[in-house]
């Protein structure tokens, strides 16, 4: 009986118990409902008005004001309430943005995060968190929001170049290159992308001769994207192709200064001097006022030893380089090099007219400033030896001095156009 009573009195117990741990349900509802109401009663009078001031705010660029009405919106979840009076996006952009604008990168990173709890997948709130990522030196942080951007918007060639630009700066050039491939995937046509794919290529160690060829072939008519991938045929000692490749541009563009002048000093450096001389001469067509072409065919002539081109060539840079230290320095330049070609041993009257010419020629050049290549120097320190003077004047013939002129007779000089007049000083 005892055991009975025992046993009735734990049952009364327990059920007691049960009853105290579990709430009246209609009572608790009841006062969360009326908690709710009242939150959104103040919402309802509260959220609008601070939405309003926010915003004022935020158009005056009161940065700190801003901050304190977007703090007190978050925390009456303002947003919760009412999606179209107080957008999640908008609050957290720019309550963010205000934090940026004093240079608090850390508390605008905070918001974004709380922000982000609530729209994870907003592209706009992650790339204002990368930012503030970058701005405190987080760069690993950055990368990450990056890439997870490319995860939510795979097509956004924005982001993508965004993060290919972050890797290039980390010198990271390999992730570059995966990413600026998924770029061209989108548009194959983006110069940008291209010429920095190129550039990444060259900065891992690896050829880019494929992706300036591939880019030139896909666009034949691109005149940049052509020239390009000659420079680097040619950097790789592939001239006999930069050559067509740059033939082939004139035929498409036969205006095109710069295919004329690198097909002359790709043609030049190849030691195919016919091919650089018409290059520079059809360039030299174009402009017929460039007076630095002129010097260059002049230079082309010399190495063939044509002097006589080289030296109507010198002439012309004269004529159209003002304050022609340049054209007189390379006139100077021809005579010098047919005399150092063509002098005897011992020296001839012609060898010393010429070395005189080149003297004279130097001398004009360097009181215009010219710095180029003389041998004004050599020949003035060896006058006596090497430079027609007044011993030469004392022995010749009477006609020579009756005509007051001295030129070149014989016939390894013929493409001599000047003549030397007598100094003061000299006996007649």
């Amino acid at each position: 009986m005892i055991l009975s009573n025992n046993k009735f009195l734990t049952l009364v117990f327990f059920i007691f118990f049960i009853s105290m741990c579990v709430p009246p349900k209609d009572k608790s509802d009841a006062s969360f409902a009326a908690e709710k109401a009242k939150l959104d009663s103040l919402r309802g009078v509260r959220c609008p008005r601070l939405m309003s001031s926010a915003a004022e705010y935020y158009r005056n660029r009161d940065w700190k004001q801003t901050i304190r009405v977007y703090g007190e919106i978050t925390d009456l979840d303002c947003d919760e309430w009412n999606v179209v009076y107080a957008p999640p996006e908008e609050i957290y952009q720019y309550y963010s943005f205000a934090y940026t604008q004093i240079g608090r990168f850390d508390s605008a990173e905070y918001v974004l995060l709380d922000g982000l709890q609530k729209i994870p997948q907003n592209i706009q709130l992650r790339k204002q968190l990368a930012y503030a990522y970058k701005r405190q030196g987080k760069t690993d942080k950055e990368i990450i929001e990056y890439e997870r951007l490319v995860d939510i918007a795979p097509n956004d060639i924005g982001i993508l170049n965004d993060l290919a630009k972050i890797y290039k700066d980390q010198n990271n050039y390999n992730d570059q290159i995966i990413i600026l491939k998924k770029i061209l995937k989108l548009d194959d046509t983006n110069d940008i992308a291209q010429s920095e794919l190129a550039i990444a290529y060259e900065n891992s160690g690896k050829n880019p001769l494929e992706v300036y060829e591939k880019r030139y072939l896909d666009n034949p008519d691109n005149i940049s994207y052509g020239l390009d991938y000659s420079d680097r045929l040619v950097k790789d000692d592939r001239s006999d192709e930069a050559k067509k490749i740059l033939r082939r541009i004139i035929s498409k563009d036969p205006t095109s200064k710069l295919a004329y002048q690198k097909l002359g000093k790709v043609c030049w450096d190849a030691d195919d001097l016919d091919g650089a001389s018409s290059a520079y001469e059809s360039l030299f067509k174009i402009d017929p006022r460039d007076g630095k072409v002129a010097i260059q065919i002049s230079d082309i002539y010399i190495e063939i030893e044509n002097f006589g081109k080289a030296l109507r060539w010198a002439d012309k840079s004269i004529n159209l380089i003002e304050n022609s230290g340049k054209g007189y320095g390379q006139k100077g330049k021809v005579y010098y090099k047919g005399w150092e070609t063509l002098k005897q041993n011992p020296f001839s009257i012609d060898d010393r007219i010429v070395a005189k010419l080149a003297y004279t020629n130097f001398l004009k050049a360097e009181k215009l400033n010219y710095r180029g290549f003389s041998r004004s120097k050599y020949l003035k320190d060896n006058a006596k030896d090497l430079l027609y003077g007044k011993a030469q004047w004392f022995m010749a013939e009477d006609k020579v001095k009756r005509s007051g002129k001295i030129r070149t007779t014989t016939s390894s000089y013929d493409w001599v156009t000047d003549e030397l007049l007598p100094e003061k000083g000299w006996k007649k």
